[in-house]
């Protein structure tokens, strides 16, 4: 008779910390997610965005202030699956606000989970994004999630809806003009987000 089936052991945080620098590395429920860094429309997308919030709503030039808007935060959230462990992500953008978050933190990570984040899909990251960090984004509280796709020029809007997860709001299309939560005090033009 065989050997019952062996559980697959858990990545530790430590197995992140050895994934080369060159990689990006986020633990979800103790499975190590590994992907390339991303491609230059990737980082063109998520680079424009970032300018285009950060100066009225980090820096509060042209627009309310009041938020920290960062690239690539590492976030920390307790892994439902294992008391004690941390599961750790990488969003492409998040953003905090100051009343919840009056400054940032020492550590090299926040565990304090944003009030925005978002995801510049790609070919290699699109399913990943939507299948395990949305519900986690969903489980840590975050309130609004934008998810961008420099190949197909669209912005999706969602935000949480308490027990529900998250529901889309709007989706807006190539060189639209939009105003989307939580960042409406603002209009964005699409188009500066696509490599051209």
């Amino acid at each position: 008779m065989g050997h019952p089936a062996e559980k697959p052991r858990r990545a530790t945080y430590a197995d992140l910390e050895a994934v080369p620098p060159n990689k990006v590395a986020e633990l979800i429920r103790g499975v190590l997610h590994v992907f390339p860094r991303p491609a230059p429309r990737h980082a063109r997308a998520a680079s424009s965005l970032g300018i285009e919030l950060g100066g009225p709503f980090d820096h509060g030039k042209n627009g309310p202030g009041g938020w920290w808007i960062l690239d690539e935060p590492e976030l920390h959230f307790p892994d439902p699956e294992s008391p004690g462990d941390v599961e750790a992500v990488v969003p492409d953008i998040a953003g905090w606000r100051r009343q919840r978050m009056p400054e940032l933190p020492d550590t090299p990570y926040f565990s304090l989970a944003p009030d925005w984040i978002c995801e510049v899909l790609s070919p290699s990251t699109e399913q990943h994004d939507r299948k395990e960090k949305m519900p986690l984004y969903a489980r840590a509280g975050v309130q609004h999630a934008w998810l961008v796709d420099p190949l197909q020029r669209t912005l999706e809007v969602f935000s949480l809806a308490p027990g529900r997860g998250f529901t889309p709001v709007a989706t807006h299309r190539d060189a639209a003009r939009v105003r989307a939560a939580p960042f409406q005090a603002i209009e964005i033009e699409l188009a500066v987000l696509w490599a051209t």
